[in-house]
């Protein structure tokens, strides 16, 4: 694989490498969280914040934003294990960065799971802080 990836929006065709690429890095388990579902939904809500990196025709990261003009918010950030390291994920994060202060965001929230000390780091890397707060959730 080549190791500049063009960073565009999600497109219909992107479906199945987005499946495979999450099911291999998240390991979804619940319904909630179905890939298919995740992806459907998206394309009904903000789908301009939904960005893929692609090498050589093959899907090889995601990330996913929301704004609802208070904060922006961060979802399904994922880089292939074959190519990570060389700035992907990065490039992601800055290309999302860029669509949600083109929206007029001044704040960008994220939840990592409190076991996923490298993600943690790599976005300290990028200038995130962990904050004092209790993410709370539920499941309808």
């Amino acid at each position: 694989m080549a190791s500049s990836p063009e960073i565009r929006r999600f497109q219909e065709r992107d479906g199945a490498d987005v499946i495979d690429l999450w099911t291999r890095v998240f390991g979804y388990g619940t319904a909630h969280n179905d890939p298919a579902l995740v992806i459907e939904r998206k394309m009904a809500r903000q789908p301009e914040l939904f960005f893929v990196a692609v090498i050589d025709q093959k899907v090889v990261g995601t990330v996913m934003g929301g704004y609802d003009g208070h904060r922006g918010w961060i979802y399904a950030m994922a880089v292939s294990p074959e190519v990570r390291g060389v700035g992907i994920a990065s490039a992601l994060l800055g290309h999302l960065e860029t669509a949600l202060r083109a929206l007029g965001c001044l704040k960008i929230n994220l939840q990592v799971r409190e076991d996923n000390a490298g993600v943690v780091e790599f976005y300290r890397k990028q200038g995130y802080v962990v904050e004092p707060r209790i993410s709370m959730g539920k499941v309808l």
